[in-house]
């Protein structure tokens, strides 16, 4: 703090009127208020307050104070806030979103090679929980707390929740299943594996190609069994694991449940992979984009 935090306690008295009532609005015991405002009298060489029998008068000195304490707390706060933020802009801190699925794993690759270029840019990682909630709020104000989020992401899922996104390289649809599943031992599944499984798909609207491989299976593969889910969470894989179905995956989803494992197709179906952010992102997003585009 910038300024002596016993200052709020004297302002509290103040509007208060006593000791008792002040303490009362403070949480703390009436002897911790009265050690406060004898200390920070004693520390300011000044008499505050008059005791009397009929209670507390501020002095004329207590009134200045008062008029300038308010003042000087909001000037000292606002003050402390932007030397964090003027700290947060020179040392480059990018916020990275992370869930179970959008781990941070591109970064460890790419952070080494993104320093060289910016030397001067740090990360700074912020968990969060997959509902769809979150996806909606938290994609929707990209730069607001968190700056980007490393996923798979195609137009139309851009377009749904309001963000842009730098792609950094394609990433193959694979399929989880749980490890008694009678396809887990294998290390490439086709289509003709697939037959007569479950095989779970986000619902219709939210990829492209996701849509494009359901209309593909309903069409020319209709011995596979197409079941809709909501959200890709971990009570997706849960389903998958409890009810020993097939879910369409990404590779770097393996570390999502311990009793699943994730397993390469026989087909050409990919997604888009890279970094999610602002449509407006900050010079900061931008310069990480930049550095981005040139060592993937």
């Amino acid at each position: 703090m910038m300024y002596n935090p016993q200052l709020d306690t004297f302002i509290c008295v103040v509007e208060a009127g006593s000791f008792s009532k002040a303490a009362e609005e403070l949480y703390i015991s009436a002897p911790a208020v009265i050690k406060q405002i004898n200390s920070l009298e004693n520390s300011l060489d000044l008499q505050l307050f008059e005791r009397t029998h009929r209670g507390l008068i501020i002095t004329e000195a207590g009134k200045s104070l008062y008029q300038d304490a308010k003042y000087l707390i909001q000037y000292s706060k606002e003050s402390l806030i932007r030397a964090q933020e003027a700290m947060n802009h020179n040392e480059e801190i990018i916020r990275v979103g992370i869930s179970p699925m959008t781990p941070p794993e591109v970064f460890v690759e790419l952070w080494p090679k993104i320093q060289k270029i910016y030397p001067e840019m740090k990360f700074k990682l912020i968990t969060f929980e997959n509902t769809s909630e979150n996806a909606r709020e938290i994609l929707a104000n990209m730069g607001k707390n968190i700056d980007v989020i490393a996923g798979i992401f195609d137009e139309t899922m851009l377009e749904l929740r309001g963000c842009d996104g730098t792609e950094i390289s394609r990433e193959p649809f694979c399929v989880a299943v749980s490890i008694h599943h009678r396809l887990a031992k294998k290390e490439k599944i086709t289509l003709d594996d697939l037959a007569g499984e479950n095989l779970m798909i986000m619902q219709r609207g939210w990829s492209y190609y996701g849509d494009m491989l359901r209309d593909d299976m309903m069409k020319n593969h209709p011995e596979i069994n197409i079941v809709d889910f909501n959200l890709y969470n971990v009570e997706a894989f849960n389903r998958c694991e409890n009810n020993n179905e097939v879910l369409l995956a990404f590779k770097s989803w393996e570390s999502v449940h311990p009793l699943i494992r994730i397993i390469p197709v026989d087909w050409n179906y990919t997604m888009p992979f890279g970094i999610l952010h602002s449509k407006t992102p900050s010079i900061k997003v931008k310069r990480l984009i930049n550095a981005i585009n040139k060592v993937k």
